[in-house]
C-alpha cells in the first residue's frame, strides 16, 4: 500500500503494451477492444470529482518531490499530510498547489530532510508567502507539532553540493552546536547559521569555498553568511580571517 497513490495502489491497471500475460502479442483484431478496456479502465479507476483531485494534488506531490530531490518516505509523509487535509474539509477555498507544497514542507520537516520555503516555491509554482501560510493554517488544524529546523539538519545536504569533505561536515555541526550552546543561533535563520559554519569549518580545513559559491547553494545572500561568520568566530573565539 502507498499514500502516494489516489487510490493507495490497490487497483489493476490494463498495460499499455499489446502483450498477453505470457508476453504473446495481442492478436490485432482484438486491439480495438483493449484499447476501449483501457479506456474504461481509466475512467472507473478515478469515478469522482474528490478522486480526481486527489489524484491531480497527487501527481503534482509526486512532480514537486522529484525536482527536489526528496526520498520516498517525505514523499509518503506529505501524502498522509495532504489527506489528512482532504478528510478535514481544510482545502476549500485554497489552492490544491497551495495545499500541496504545504504538506511537503511539513513532511520535510518531520521527516528531517529540510527545505527551505523558497525552494518548495521555486518547485510548486506557488509563492512563499503562500507555502507559509498555508503551512501554519495546516500545523494549525490538523494539530501537527514539529520542532524548529537546526542548522545541523541543512550541514550534510550543503556540503555534498559543495564538494566538501566529511570532516568540514564534522567540524561544521560541532562549531554549530558549540554557537547553540551560547545561545548565539536564536533567532538566527539555520540556512545562514549553517552556511556560515561550513564557510569557517572550510577555511580552517584548507578546503576553502568562496563566499558566493555557499551563499548560493545556502540560498541566502554574502552579506548574511559575513554577519553569522562574524558573529560566530568572534563569540567562539576562533582565529579565523575572511
Amino acid at each position: 500500500i502507498t499514500y502516494t497513490i489516489h487510490d493507495k495502489g490497490l487497483s489493476t491497471m490494463i498495460d499499455w503494451r499489446n502483450k498477453d500475460i505470457y508476453g504473446r502479442d495481442i492478436p490485432a483484431r482484438n486491439r480495438a477492444q483493449w484499447y476501449r478496456l483501457r479506456k474504461w479502465q481509466r475512467k472507473i479507476r478515478i469515478s469522482g470529482a474528490t478522486e480526481r483531485n486527489l489524484a491531480f494534488a497527487l501527481s503534482e506531490l509526486d512532480r514537486d518531490s522529484s525536482r527536489l530531490g526528496l526520498p520516498r518516505s517525505v514523499r509518503e509523509a506529505a501524502s498522509v499530510v495532504y489527506r489528512s487535509a482532504v478528510e478535514n474539509k481544510l482545502i476549500r477555498g485554497r489552492s490544491i498547489e497551495g495545499v500541496v507544497a504545504a504538506s511537503l514542507y511539513a513532511a520535510c520537516r518531520r521527516c528531517k530532510v529540510p527545505r527551505t520555503l523558497d525552494e518548495i516555491a521555486e518547485v510548486s509554482r506557488v509563492s512563499k508567502k503562500e507555502v507559509g501560510r498555508t503551512y501554519r493554517f495546516l500545523t494549525r488544524e490538523l494539530n501537527i507539532k514539529l520542532p524548529p529546523t537546526s542548522p545541523v539538519d541543512y550541514v550534510p545536504r550543503f556540503a555534498s553540493e559543495l564538494g566538501l569533505s566529511g570532516e568540514v561536515q564534522s567540524r561544521s555541526i560541532e562549531i554549530i552546536e558549540k554557537a547553540m550552546e551560547k545561545g548565539l543561533t536564536s533567532g538566527r535563520g539555520p540556512t545562514g547559521v549553517a552556511a556560515a559554519a561550513l564557510y569557517i569549518a572550510s577555511v580552517l580545513l584548507g578546503e576553502r569555498k568562496t563566499q558566493r559559491d555557499v551563499a548560493e547553494v545556502a540560498g541566502v545572500t554574502e552579506v548574511t553568511i559575513r554577519n553569522r561568520y562574524k558573529e560566530l568566530t568572534e563569540q567562539l573565539e576562533m582565529g579565523v580571517t575572511l
